[in-house]
């Protein structure tokens, strides 16, 4: 299969594809927005704590 005939399935099964329309997909777009944000949050607090603690044991080390 060359790459001239996968184009053009790929197309042709894009144009097949039922894609949402915008009322159902704005709301999940900011729904993962959100949710990557609130992760992300976790994540440098989470990083933030662990360079606490190692410089807390790093010190009581000495």
């Amino acid at each position: 299969m060359g790459l001239r005939k996968f184009t053009k399935d790929v197309i042709k099964e894009g144009k097949r594809v039922r894609w949402p329309k915008a009322d159902v997909l704005v709301p999940s777009i900011v729904v993962v927005i959100v949710i990557s944000f609130l992760i992300g949050l976790v994540l440098f607090g989470e990083d933030l704590l662990g360079q606490k603690l190692i410089e807390i044991l790093s010190n009581n080390a000495k």
